[in-house]
C-alpha cells in the first residue's frame, strides 16, 4: 500500500467494466460506451480513435495499430495486426541510388499506408455490439466541438510541431504552438469519420477520402496508388506466448516487437531479480546488459513475419542462456545495438475490460510525434513516417520493399495466470517498449509489487550506449552504475507511459494508469 502521506495516485477498482488509457476524456467515452450497452470492443475502438484528437502529436486515422483480443466467455486471446504495408512501388535500392542509408522520416517515402482503420472496422464487426456509427459518434463530436489541451500533450506538442508541413499546419496548428487549455477540434477529419461510421472501410480507403490522402503524397513525390490503399487488410492470428517463473505473456507476433520482450525476460529468468533491490544498482545493470544483448538481436532479425527466418531462435530458451553468459555482472558492456532504422518516440495504448471480462489491449501510432508532418488537403488525415522502420541495407530481412511491412515497435500485451486471463496491459514509449514490458512484469513478479506501483516506479534503459535514469534513482545508485562503466543520462522525457487493468479472481477488476501520462483508469 503506498504512503498516503505522499503524492501518488491509487488503483481504481471496479466490477461494471474498466478503462486505463492515457487521456481522461478517452478514458470517459470508453466508460460510457459500456455504460450503454456496448463491450470492450466498441469501448476500445471509441476511446482510441477520440485520441486522435486528444493526443494528436501521438495517433491518428493514418496510423496504424495492434490488439490483443480475449472474447467473453473464455480465456482465448487473438493477435489483430492493424499495420500497413509500403506501397507496391516503393524500393530500398531506389533510396540507396539516391545516397541514402536511411528512409527520410518527413517524406513520403516514409509512409506506409494507414491499417488502423481497416482494423478498427474489421474488429467491430468482428467482435463489436454497437456497430460503426454508435462507436464514432463521440470522436465526431468532439472532433467536431474541439477538446482542451492536457499538460502531457502540451509539452509533447512543443517538441515536435516544427516537423508540421503546410496542410497539417492549416488542420492541426492555424496559430502559434498550443499551451494546455487552449483548443483543438478537427472538423474535416469529423467528416471522414461520418463516412466510414456510414458506409465502412470502403469510405476511406475508396473514393474521396482515399483521393485526397494519394493526392497530397503524390504531390510531394509519393508512389501510393489508389491500389495502394484499396488492397489494405488486417491479419488476424494467433499471440506468441512465453514463460516468466510460472506465468504467460502473451505478445504480438512480428512484424511487432513483441517477442523481443520475451527474450529479454528469458534472460532475465537466468538471475535471482527477487533477491536484488528494486532500485538498486545490481537490478539497473543486469537489465541494461539483458536489453543491450535482446534489442541487438532484434535489429538483426526482426521483420514482417513474412520475410523472417530466426523466429525460434529468438524464442529459444537456449538463445537466451547464451546471452546471459554474456554478461559480466561487475562492468557494463560496449552497446551491442547498432540501430540503422529510425527510433519510435510516441503512441497511444488502451485497454478495455468489461463486464463479462472481454478483454482488449490496443496500441495506435503514427510512429514519430506528428508522424510524417504530412497531412492530406481535405480531410486533414496526417500521415504516419512508420516506413522509416525499414532498414535500406541489402539483403537485410527489415529491406523495403513493396507490399512489405516494416518492423514495428508498438506491442500491446496480455497476461495469464493458470490459462485465466488476468491482466491486459501495455507500455508506451516506442523502442522502450519490450524494455518497459519486462520491467513491469518482474516489477510484479519478482518484486511484488501491485499494478499501480509497478507503472509509479522508476525506469531504467540502455539505448545508444547510454543508460538512461529518470529521476527516481537514487545518487548513490547512479554513481555505483557510473563506477561499472555505465554512461548515465537524465533524459528530459519520461521514459514511456503504461496502462493495465488486473482481472482478479473475484471479478474485480484493478485499473492503473501512467502518472507519466495525462491519462487515469476510470470503471463502472
Amino acid at each position: 500500500m503506498r504512503d498516503f502521506h505522499m503524492p501518488g495516485r491509487s488503483a481504481v477498482y471496479a466490477t461494471g467494466g474498466m478503462c486505463a488509457t492515457s487521456h481522461p476524456l478517452a478514458a470517459g467515452v470508453a466508460v460510457d460506451i459500456l455504460r450503454r450497452g456496448g463491450n470492450a470492443m466498441d469501448a476500445a475502438i471509441a476511446g482510441a480513435v477520440l485520441l486522435g484528437l486528444a493526443e494528436p502529436q501521438m495517433t491518428g486515422i493514418g496510423g496504424d495499430c495492434f490488439a490483443l483480443v480475449s472474447p467473453a466467455g473464455n480465456d482465448e486471446v487473438i493477435a489483430v495486426n492493424g499495420s500497413g504495408r509500403a506501397p507496391a512501388a516503393a524500393s530500398a535500392a531506389a533510396l540507396r541510388d539516391k545516397g541514402l542509408k536511411t528512409v527520410p522520416l518527413n517524406t513520403p517515402d516514409a509512409v506506409t499506408i494507414p491499417g488502423a482503420v481497416d482494423a478498427f472496422c474489421t474488429m467491430s464487426e468482428k467482435w463489436g455490439k454497437l456497430g460503426l456509427a454508435d462507436t464514432l459518434a463521440p470522436a465526431i463530436h468532439y472532433m467536431e466541438t474541439g477538446v482542451p489541451i492536457a499538460p502531457r500533450v502540451a509539452f509533447d506538442w512543443a517538441k515536435d510541431a516544427g516537423i508540421l508541413q503546410a496542410n497539417a499546419l492549416h488542420h492541426f496548428q492555424p496559430g502559434r504552438i498550443p499551451n494546455p487549455g487552449d483548443q483543438i477540434a478537427l472538423p474535416a477529419q469529423a467528416e471522414a469519420l461520418r463516412r466510414i461510421a456510414k458506409d465502412g472501410r470502403k469510405a476511406f480507403y475508396e473514393g474521396e477520402v482515399a483521393e485526397d490522402m494519394v493526392s497530397a503524397l503524390n504531390t510531394l513525390g509519393g508512389v501510393h496508388t489508389m491500389e495502394d490503399f484499396a488492397a489494405v487488410q488486417c491479419t488476424i492470428g494467433a499471440p506468441v506466448g512465453s514463460d516468466y517463473r510460472g506465468r504467460e505473456l502473451l505478445e504480438h507476433p512480428p512484424n511487432g516487437q513483441g517477442i523481443i520482450a520475451q527474450l529479454l525476460l528469458n534472460i532475465l529468468s537466468q538471475f535471482d531479480l527477487a533477491s536484488m533491490d528494486p532500485f538498486g544498482t545490481e537490478r539497473t545493470h543486469i537489465e541494461a546488459e539483458a536489453s543491450k544483448l535482446a534489442y541487438d538481436a532484434r535489429n538483426r532479425f526482426l521483420a514482417d513475419a513474412d520475410a523472417m527466418q530466426h523466429v525460434d531462435h529468438l524464442t529459444s530458451m537456449q538463445t537466451a542462456v547464451d546471452l546471459a553468459a554474456l554478461i559480466d555482472p561487475n562492468r557494463a558492456m560496449a552497446s551491442a545495438t547498432q540501430v540503422s532504422e529510425a527510433v519510435h518516440k510516441d503512441t497511444i495504448y488502451i485497454t478495455v475490460v468489461d463486464r463479462d471480462h472481454m478483454a482488449v489491449s490496443l496500441i495506435y501510432s503514427i510512429f514519430h510525434g506528428f508522424g510524417s508532418g504530412i497531412a492530406s488537403e481535405k480531410f486533414g488525415v496526417l500521415f504516419q513516417n512508420r516506413g522509416a522502420g525499414f532498414s535500406l541495407a541489402a539483403g537485410h530481412p527489415n529491406e523495403m520493399q513493396g507490399g512489405k511491412r516494416p518492423m514495428h515497435t508498438i506491442i500491446p500485451a496480455l497476461m495469464r495466470d493458470g490459462g485465466r486471463v488476468t491482466m491486459p496491459f501495455g507500455v508506451m514509449g516506442g523502442q522502450y517498449q519490450p524494455n518497459g514490458h519486462a520491467r513491469v512484469v518482474t516489477n510484479m513478479t519478482d518484486f511484488g509489487m501491485h499494478a499501480q506501483e509497478a507503472l509509479d516506479a522508476p525506469r531504467s534503459f540502455a539505448e545508444g550506449g547510454v543508460l538512461k535514469l529518470e529521476r527516481g534513482y537514487a545518487p548513490e545508485v547512479a554513481a555505483a552504475l557510473e563506477e561499472k562503466g555505465h554512461r548515465l543520462e537524465v533524459p528530459d522525457t519520461p521514459l514511456g507511459g503504461a496502462q493495465s487493468i488486473v482481472i482478479h479472481d473475484n471479478g474485480v477488476l484493478e485499473g492503473a494508469s501512467d502518472p507519466r501520462k495525462d491519462g487515469c483508469a476510470l470503471g463502472l
